[in-house]
C-alpha cells in the first residue's frame, strides 16, 4: 500500500487550507469505505484529510425536524433517544448497515458521498425529503439529496465542498414508513433495498415516496410509482400495477450477486411488502 499523509484539522477552516495546499488529498469521515479503496490499490491519495476531529460535524438537533451532521456514526443515530419517534425508517435502516463494529465508526455523511448504488442510508433520506448541506469556505448551498448522486462514486460536490449536514422536515403525523434490504447473507450488501413513506388519508393516498438501492447506477427515486400511487384509492390492482412499473423504472445489472432478472423481481415483490405492511394489510 502506498504511503500517504494524515491530517486531523480541528475545525472546518482549517480543512479548507489543507486541501487548497493539497488539491489531490481525500477528505475521509469513518474511512469504512476509502481505506479499503486504498487496500485494494483502486486510490492513491497524497494525503487523507480528517474531519472526525470538527465537534460541528458530528451531532444531531432536533428543532421542528432535524439537522444531522455528516459527521455522525450509524451507531450515533441508532442510540439517539429522539430520533426514532420522528424518524423510524432511518433508524431501522441504519440497523441493517453492516455489522456493530462498522456502524461504530461508519457516518451518514460518509456513506452518502461513497455513493454506492446500495447506499442503506441514502433510501430513507430519499422518501423523507431530505435535503443535504454542502459547503466550502466562501459559499454554502443546500439541495434535494436526489440531486446530489450523479452516478457511481460520483457526487454533486465540487473539488473543495464538504458535505456538512443533513436537513430533515419533521413528516406528518399520518406518514407511514418502511425500509426493506434483501442480500444473501446477514450484513451483506443488498442484492436490492427499498423505502416507502406513504401519507393517507382513510384509503386514498395522498403522498408517496418510494426509493430502491442496488438496481440503478445511483439510490432511485420511483418518481413514476409515486405519482401513480398518489390521488389515488389504493386496491390490490393498483398494488400489482406499481408493482409492475417498479420493475420497469429500474436499471439493474448481472454481476457477482445476483442477476439483473433477479432484481428486478425482489423490487416488486418489495414493493408490494412495504405498500401492504404501511397498509396494515395480510401479506398472504
Amino acid at each position: 500500500m502506498k504511503r500517504f499523509n494524515y491530517y486531523k484539522p480541528r475545525s472546518l477552516d482549517e480543512a479548507w487550507e489543507l486541501k487548497e495546499k493539497i488539491p489531490d488529498a481525500l477528505f475521509i469521515a469513518g474511512g469504512t469505505d476509502i481505506l479499503v479503496g486504498i487496500k485494494n490499490g483502486e486510490l492513491y491519495p497524497p494525503a487523507l484529510i480528517s474531519l472526525r476531529s470538527i465537534p460541528e460535524l458530528n451531532s444531531i438537533k432536533i428543532n421542528g425536524g432535524a439537522h444531522i451532521g455528516a459527521l455522525t456514526t450509524i451507531s450515533d443515530l441508532i442510540h439517539h433517544p429522539a430520533l426514532y419517534n420522528i424518524y423510524p425508517v432511518l433508524v431501522e435502516a441504519a440497523k441493517r448497515l453492516g455489522s456493530v463494529q462498522i456502524r461504530n465508526v461508519a457516518t451518514i455523511g460518509g456513506n452518502l458521498c461513497n455513493c454506492s448504488p446500495c447506499a442503506d442510508m441514502a433510501l430513507p433520506l430519499l422518501v423523507l425529503d431530505a435535503k443535504v448541506r454542502l459547503q466550502t469556505a466562501k459559499k454554502n448551498r443546500e439541495i434535494p439529496i436526489d440531486e446530489f448522486f450523479k452516478g457511481p462514486g460520483e457526487t454533486n460536490l465540487t473539488p473543495n465542498e464538504i458535505l456538512t449536514g443533513i436537513v430533515l422536515e419533521s413528516p406528518r403525523k399520518s406518514a407511514k414508513a418502511i425500509f426493506l434490504k434483501k442480500g444473501r447473507v446477514r450484513m451483506d450488501l443488498a442484492i436490492a433495498s427499498l423505502a416507502a413513506l406513504m401519507e393517507m388519508e382513510g384509503e386514498k393516498c395522498q403522498k408517496a415516496r418510494l426509493a430502491a438501492g442496488s438496481v440503478a447506477p445511483v439510490p432511485l427515486r420511483l418518481f413514476k410509482v409515486e405519482a401513480q400511487l398518489e390521488g389515488t384509492t389504493i386496491t390490490d390492482k393498483l398494488v400489482a400495477e406499481a408493482q409492475q412499473l417498479a420493475a420497469e423504472s429500474v436499471a439493474p445489472i448481472t454481476d457477482i450477486r445476483a442477476t439483473k432478472e433477479y432484481r428486478r423481481q425482489i423490487v416488486s415483490v418489495l414493493v408490494k411488502r412495504a405498500l401492504k405492511n404501511i397498509l396494515g394489510w395480510s401479506q398472504a
